[in-house]
């Protein structure tokens, strides 16, 4: 793999596509087996129950960090390499590189945030290895090594979108934007899950949490693409993530259970958790959020527009969620009141969401050099 770039731009660019899209495709890679593992372990822990440390599973979460962490620290490794040698590095494999330890390694930004999330998943995991030792077993998700767990693998994750960012001049690179982002949009699910924690009376707080989320990281594929399409792309990636995994963790809960010798739960309602937990309307609402973008056509700031739009969309993904799990867990009625409450609170929340997803797509266009820019650093 040869980090350098040609003479001439043609075959620079060419070069940095042949170089840039095995790591690219790799850490996304083990993004999406973490993912896969953890929809995988909560449905577990709630059809089978408690588990121990070395699960299938855990298997699954902790390989796919480890693809990603040993990926990263191949490339940085070369990008050091070139450095040394007096060879110029393409600033599209991963972003520009930036100084680790002084001058000891040149690390892409991408690859270094994406690194860094997969080494403090190893040390979360010692601990989790640590807490399993010592309690035997985990019966909950909110466990201390799993909040650490939980956050190593976002931070990857956001890794990846920045490593995908960075070669925006790629047609594999803008795709791998707004796959990532829908990966990441999925694993926030479970993040928020913490806001439980916060009791308001009549409002569901953790719907609220996911509409703000969801509309961030929708705009940010916006705000990335700057065109029509980049919010409907990362919800179209997130409802293809929905659709496999709402078939994958049931059926990989019990044949695991079956394999391993284990009963299922007597009351096991057969929805999948992790998947139900993902805003099944996030795609046409992503879509009137695009019909806001448009607004920018007749005289409007794209700026301006993100934040409308953002309080649309977080009022609508607000007001679903509270829909969509009563008709999921089959509930005799859908409770209004909380319907309309979690709608305002997700439209405040949404104003945030769109006023900052936009601003953070404009982030990652940054990553990548310029048209003219030589892409060397």
């Amino acid at each position: 793999m040869d980090l350098t770039a040609g003479g001439a731009r043609a075959v620079s660019v060419a070069r940095s596509e042949r170089t840039g899209l095995v790591p690219a495709g790799t850490v996304l890679a083990g993004s999406v087996i973490s993912l896969i593992g953890l929809t995988w372990d909560i449905q577990w822990h709630g059809d089978v129950g408690p588990d121990t440390f070395f699960t299938m599973p855990h298997l699954f979460l902790y390989s796919g960090s480890a693809i990603s962490g040993l990926a990263s620290l191949v490339v940085v490794l070369m990008t050091t390499a070139a450095r040394r040698a007096g060879r110029p590095i393409d600033a599209r494999v991963g972003g520009r590189a930036v100084n680790v330890f002084g001058k000891v390694f040149a690390a892409p930004a991408g690859y270094l945030v994406t690194g860094t999330g997969a080494a403090m998943f190893l040390l979360y995991g010692l601990w989790d290895q640590w807490w399993h030792g010592l309690y035997g077993f985990d019966a909950v998700i909110d466990s201390p090594p799993h909040i650490g767990l939980l956050l190593s693998i976002t931070l990857s994750i956001i890794g990846t979108v920045m490593v995908f960012a960075a070669a925006r001049e790629h047609r594999w690179g803008t795709v791998g934007v707004a796959g990532s982002l829908g990966v990441l949009i999925a694993f926030s699910t479970v993040t928020v899950l913490g806001l439980q924690q916060i009791d308001v009376d009549g409002l569901d707080v953790v719907s609220v949490g996911i509409a703000l989320l969801s509309v961030l990281l929708v705009s940010a594929g916006a705000g990335f693409r700057g065109r029509p399409g980049g919010a409907v792309r990362v919800a179209a990636a997130l409802a293809v993530i929905q659709a496999i995994t709402w078939w994958f963790s049931p059926w990989a809960a019990k044949a695991y259970a079956s394999a391993v010798g284990l009963p299922m739960r007597d009351y096991i309602d057969g929805v999948p958790a992790m998947p139900s937990m993902m805003p099944m309307a996030l795609l046409p609402i992503a879509a009137v959020l695009e019909a806001v973008y448009l607004l920018s056509r007749r005289g409007w700031s794209a700026g301006r527009v993100s934040v409308p739009a953002g309080v649309i969309g977080g009022f609508l993904v607000g007001a679903s969620m509270p829909i969509q799990n009563a008709i999921v867990y089959g509930a005799d009625s859908i409770r209004w009141p909380i319907v309309f409450a979690t709608a305002a609170g997700g439209a405040v929340a949404g104003l945030l969401g769109g006023f900052a997803g936009w601003r953070f797509g404009g982030m990652l266009r940054l990553l990548a050099p310029a048209k003219g820019d030589n892409a060397h650093a």
